[in-house]
């Protein structure tokens, strides 16, 4: 038995119950008196999100690994910037970066910088709540990165290690998140390890 969404128009306002995945068409929307308003006509959405040249960062993340990149440009006025989110051209000169791995650099020198909790995640609301935003520096890179902390609460300049998704990698910046330094990986997020 197929399940169905139903709409109905109450006060001016739509009101929607059951589901429209697999809604059946043409069903109608009446108002309080019982007038057609409208009728259903549900859809499958798919969403493509093209990574371009950004794909191999989202990729390495499922290899534990985190890539970033570095201007050097011998022209540009900040040549040797470090940049971490990723980014496929120095936004100074225009010239294309070099691929880097700071898996290393992000194991030894992360920080807290800035923190904030929300009751609200975003990310397809697939991160449990209240997710711990961290904003994280690192020594020797020019960026911050904006990430969240999965164990423990934030501390300003508290020490955090990089934890991967590598066992069914989703292919977004959530296969990344954080724990306090010393962390046991027993108590990690399900599919999460620290390489």
């Amino acid at each position: 038995m197929a399940i169905r969404g139903n709409v109905q128009v109450k006060n001016g306002r739509y009101r929607f119950e059951g589901t429209f995945h697999h809604g059946e068409p043409n069903q109608p929307i009446r108002n309080e008196e019982g007038k057609l308003m409208g009728v259903t006509n549900p859809r499958e959405i798919v969403h493509v999100h093209a990574y371009g040249g950004e794909g191999v960062f989202f990729e390495s993340l499922g290899q534990g690994k985190i890539l970033g990149t570095k201007c050097e440009n011998s022209t540009c006025e900040y040549e040797e910037t470090v940049y971490l989110p990723f980014r496929i051209h120095c936004p100074d000169c225009l010239a294309k970066n070099t691929v880097l791995d700071l898996t290393d650099i992000c194991r030894e020198t992360a920080t807290v910088h800035t923190f904030m909790a929300c009751e609200r995640s975003g990310a397809f609301n697939t991160l449990k709540k209240p997710v711990k935003f961290i904003n994280i520096e690192f020594k020797g890179i020019s960026t911050i990165l904006m990430s969240y902390l999965s164990v423990g609460e934030p501390k300003f300049n508290m020490k955090v290690v990089p934890i991967f998704q590598t066992k069914e990698p989703t292919y977004t910046i959530i296969d990344l998140s954080w724990v306090p330094a010393g962390t046991p990986e027993s108590t990690l997020l399900e599919g999460f390890t620290f390489y």
